[in-house]
């Protein structure tokens, strides 16, 4: 609600409401020039098109992250019932960035509106010097296509291409001189104030004002004070050295001694509680003071729930004249506030009352307490918290300070640092005496779990994860509750620190509970690092189709999170170029990986700087110079003297560099490098394939007979296992074995489009092929470079179907195929569901569907008449 004495201007909300027809309106004006409130009496009248947002900018929210975050949480509380745009648009997840995606949704969402949405920005210019604010500001106006019109209050111009707004005549201006009061706005506003002055008087305060509203205000309430009004105003001195100086000395000295020492005092708050007032001044008549100041309009808006803030230009005049009358106090009554703040459990605003009185020990203290180390790590207010902590003295004691500095060096990956920090810590936890709370013991085994993670050791992780979860049980499941970033960082980190030791089923099952907990700005890079994560184990454990699957969910909660590609882990895309170059999609690989590399995690992430030289390797590989492949591995960084070194990287490292020897005809350096250990499945298929170019085809085929069978090894570990078999057998001359290998092998990598381990198996395939042709029939997906056909050969050339076997009438489905792929391979219906992420009762309505094209009536029928027909 205005105040009781707002003088409406119908000649500035006229303005307004032809503003709105366009898409810009600009309120500029300095402080105290009436803009907030004359657009906001505008809204209240209803006078706006449509639905009115509300945001006012705060100085944090030059941050683009979080200037997007609260301009959607604006356009979400704009009515009892808003339009789905918003929701559908996502939200930013990192403070200082907004991925353009998020923005092009919101825009397009805007665009369909049959009546546009009002967003007034209020105090813009605290983000006036942000450019990337106002480009992406931009860029939603121009693509909402009239779903958005834009109110801008502002002491400065934008950063707005006004211009071309300009000349366009799609701008409307409220500028200063239109703010200003006119006289006779003057004469009314001073009736309002019960003052009843000649034109004289009115004409003088107008002069010397300059009409400019807050000098208005102060000046009527000086007046106010005086014995006679119309003498004091007529007689106001210009020659002071500013209006301010003259006002705030008239008025602040008109005050009860009692309600200027509140007002210096609380200068230093952006908004103030009487409970706060009466911490900062040591009386109990804060809330008699504030409201009596609120009812007279004297300094002081109501913001409700017994919150008040003072006018932001007196307040900072107070505060020039609370150094100059109380030199000193100012650091005790940031003091004062920080605790009273922390004490209401408002520790976003405490914090920086703690770092003005310099009381970084308690302010620390009371950050780990509040069980806040997570927002250091994660989330919008990590970049805000770390510049705050940075100006902490490096000499501040006590466990929490050093907790607080261990979490921003691992945060920046200064692991050495961040582990000395760590060990004191927990020398300190362990000492006898020693008094410690839950919310220190948790802070330390979360930051023990992260540092676990950074150092590659999963038995260190697993066992501070069990301290996460002793400490949990000392703090109440509420306060747990509000801070989920907690669980979300420790299960990341955990399975990240498992999945690098190749404990790859405890790594999927802890980064599928974080990949599950509820959605918010706090848990979105966790989740999204997650969902990365179950992709590259479904890619190593040999199952390109639910690795893609992950990969894509990893990017789409990156783009619902608005997390920008450079701010992303890289791993989903290293994941869907590694599935790309299996399908010999190479372009596609080479995009992926582009765009891996400019993630703010390839440096710093051993999963992503290897994986990315792997991928190079085999792209080279692929491109057909298997020198090239070698250099490129010849680039992997030396050994870390941090990180332990992971099983399943070595050994994949070793499988590029046996598929480089091997490629170029070097047998014997193929098998070399794979070394005499037990090798897996994928190093034992590696090893028969380098025996049998070098000759020794039984040894080969010993090997893969002894091949561990590995649960959870999919199809392109199958389909490479089969085709080495295959080769063995076409060698010693058992044709049958190797078409019927063959076979197989096409049959499991057809449903998952798997090229290159066909391009990779020499010329022996080709001559097979192209002696038994009916084998590539149905697989239409296969490189001609393997069958030897032309593509129209390929779609033509059929074998007769024998005579005893009814043709098809209705050709079945992609899906259908998959699902009969799997049927040929003897897997039940759960086991296709789950296979193809398809509901139960979705697989059995594909086998029906299966059946009756192919007029079968059970499995071993379709599969039979499947094969007759070419389909598998």
């Amino acid at each position: 609600m205005p105040p009781r004495v707002f003088l409406r201007r119908p000649r500035l909300t006229e303005r307004l409401a032809r503003g709105v027809q366009g898409p810009l309106t600009l309120v500029n004006g300095p402080a105290g020039a009436g803009k907030t409130l004359l657009v906001a009496d505008w809204v209240r009248t209803g006078a706006a098109p449509g639905r009115v947002a509300w945001l006012t900018v705060e100085p944090e929210d030059n941050a683009p992250g979080v200037f997007w975050t609260y301009v959607l949480e604006a356009l979400r509380r704009q009515g009892p019932d808003p339009p789905d745009e918003v929701d559908g648009a996502g939200g930013p997840a990192r403070p200082g960035e907004v991925d353009h995606s998020l923005l092009a949704r919101l825009a397009a969402r805007l665009s369909r509106r049959t009546e546009p949405v009002v967003l007034v920005l209020d105090d813009f210019d605290r983000v006036v010097s942000s450019a990337e604010v106002a480009d992406a500001l931009q860029f939603v106006l121009r693509h909402a296509a009239g779903g958005l019109r834009l109110v801008i209050i502002s002491r400065t111009e934008p950063l707005l291409p006004l211009h071309r707004y300009r000349a366009a005549d799609e701008v409307t201006d409220i500028r200063d001189a239109d703010l200003a009061f006119l006289p006779e706005e003057t004469a009314a506003l001073l009736s309002r104030h019960g003052m009843h002055l000649s034109e004289d008087a009115v004409r003088a305060v107008a002069d010397r004002t300059g009409g400019w509203a807050a000098g208005l205000r102060l000046c009527i309430l000086a007046a106010q004070q005086a014995d006679d009004p119309e003498s004091f105003l007529k007689g106001f001195e210009a020659g002071r050295s500013t209006l301010a100086d003259f006002l705030l000395a008239e008025v602040l000295d008109a005050q009860p001694a009692e309600t200027q020492d509140l007002l210096l005092r609380g200068s230093i708050l952006e908004r103030i509680h009487p409970e706060l007032a009466d911490a900062l001044t040591g009386r109990d008549d804060g809330e008699p003071i504030l409201a009596g100041l609120q009812r007279a309009n004297a300094f002081v808006e109501a913001l409700g729930h017994s919150w008040y803030r003072l006018h932001p230009l007196f307040a900072e005049i107070l505060r020039v004249h609370l150094r100059v009358r109380r030199p000193g106090l100012e650091p005790e009554l940031h003091r004062r506030a920080a605790r009273w703040l922390s004490e209401a459990r408002l520790l976003t605003e405490a914090l920086p009352h703690a770092a003005a009185a310099g009381d970084w020990e308690p302010a620390a203290t009371r950050f780990i307490d509040e069980l806040a180390i997570g927002r250091l790590l994660t989330g919008l207010d990590a970049q805000r918290l770390d510049a705050l902590f940075s100006r902490m003295d490096p000499d501040t004691p006590g466990p929490a300070a050093d907790l607080v500095r261990a979490a921003r060096e691992l945060a920046r990956h200064n692991v050495d640092q961040g582990l000395e920090r760590l060990r004191r810590v927990q020398e300190h936890l362990s000492e006898d005496g020693a008094r410690v709370s839950g919310a220190q013991r948790l802070s330390c085994a979360l930051l023990g779990v992260l540092a676990a993670r950074m150092t590659g050791s999963a038995d260190l992780a697993e066992a501070a994860a069990k301290e996460v979860e002793a400490a949990e049980q000392d703090i109440s499941p509420e306060r747990l509750a509000q801070h989920p970033e907690l669980t979300a960082l420790m299960l990341t980190d955990l399975g990240s620190a498992q999945l690098w030791a190749g404990r790859f089923d405890a790594a999927r099952a802890s980064l599928t509970a974080a990949a599950h907990l509820d959605a918010g700005p706090s848990t979105a890079f966790p989740r999204h690092e997650c969902l990365s994560r179950l992709a590259l184990i479904d890619f190593l454990r040999g199952r390109p189709a639910r690795a893609e699957t992950h990969a894509r969910e990893a990017i789409a909660e990156a783009e619902r999170s608005g997390l920008p590609p450079a701010a992303r882990t890289g791993v989903a895309e290293l994941v869907l170029a590694a599935v790309a170059v299996d399908r010999d999609e190479l372009a596609t690989a080479r995009a992926h990986l582009d765009r891996a590399a400019a993630a703010s995690a390839a440096p710093h992430d051993p999963i992503v700087t290897t994986e990315l030289t792997l991928l190079r390797s085999r792209l080279r590989l692929a491109e057909g110079d298997p020198q090239a492949a070698l250099d490129a591995l010849d680039g992997l960084a030396r050994p870390s003297t941090v990180v332990r070194p992971s099983p399943w990287v070595a050994d994949r490292i070793a499988l590029a560099r046996s598929a480089a020897h091997l490629a170029a005809d070097r047998p014997q350096a193929a098998l070399e490098v794979l070394g005499d250990g037990s090798p897996g499945p994928q190093s034992a298929v590696a090893a028969a394939r380098a025996r049998i170019a070098d000759g020794a085809c039984e040894e080969a085929l010993r090997l893969l007979d002894e091949l561990p069978t590995v649960q959870g090894e999919g199809p392109a570990v199958a389909v490479r296992a089969l085709l080495a078999r295959a080769q063995a057998a076409d060698a010693l001359g058992d044709d049958a074995a190797a078409q019927r290998l063959t076979a197989r092998a096409l049959s499991l990598a057809r449903p998952e489009r798997l090229r290159r381990p066909f391009l990779e198996a020499g010329p022996w395939l080709r001559r097979l092929l192209r002696r038994r042709p009916v084998l590539a029939q149905g697989h239409a997906w296969l490189p001609v470079s393997v069958t030897g056909r032309t593509a129209v050969a390929a779609r033509h050339d059929r074998a007769p179907v024998p005579l005893t076997e009814p043709l098809i009438t209705e050709p079945l489905s992609e899906r259908e195929l998959e699902v009969l792929g799997r049927l040929a391979q003897m897997l039940s219906t759960e086991e296709i569901a789950a296979d193809l992420h398809l509901s139960v009762n979705t697989v059995k309505t594909h086998l029906k569907n299966i059946y009756r094209k192919l007029a079968a009536t059970r499995r071993n029928e379709a599969v039979r008449r499947a094969r007759a027909l070419h389909l598998l």
